[in-house]
């Protein structure tokens, strides 16, 4: 096969790894090749689940940048851990959707094949990823302000029947 055509790939440390897998294929479903993680289980509590999972997404997207990724494929990595927040919170179906949006282990393929190595992070590359983990966390916020709306208005209207 012509070398140009082949996909490049980084060695990725173990760790990182590591922390891909029990956030999104730590567990087999027996019979079947469906895997689910940490992420889908803890995603189960409504709201504090997805928020706890997020954190560790927030590592492997700061990630990207030690390994020298693309800043367009840094904003996919951030779409992918948005959609899996912003999904996941729906209850029912949010949990469903975490068993199979796998964000973190499509995060860690495309560091894998769009990196330029360990230690190839510019100053710009930062500066935007601290700005895209800023967004996030400011969805984060934003959410968790709605929920507690939704909760109070919930909690203090008056009964329709």
């Amino acid at each position: 096969m012509d070398k140009t055509l082949q996909r490049k790939e980084i060695e990725i440390e173990k760790s990182l790894d590591d922390l891909s897998r029990y956030l999104d294929g730590l567990f087999r479903i027996p019979g079947t090749g469906w895997r689910f993680g940490l992420d889908a289980l803890i995603g189960l509590i409504p709201n504090v689940g997805d928020t706890l999972t997020f954190v560790p997404s927030m590592y492997i997207l700061f990630s990207g940048v030690r390994y020298g990724v693309p800043k367009i494929t840094l904003l996919r990595m951030a779409l992918n851990i948005a959609i899996d927040y912003l999904v996941g919170m729906i209850p029912f179906i949010g949990d469903a959707f975490d068993f199979v949006w796998r964000s973190n282990k499509k995060n860690m393929e495309l560091i894998r094949t769009r990196a330029t190595g360990h230690g190839r992070g510019t100053r710009s590359d930062y500066l935007f990823i601290f700005g895209l983990i800023g967004g996030l966390f400011l969805l984060l916020i934003a959410s968790i302000t709605a929920s507690g709306f939704i909760l109070y208005w919930v909690f203090t209207s008056r009964p329709l029947l």
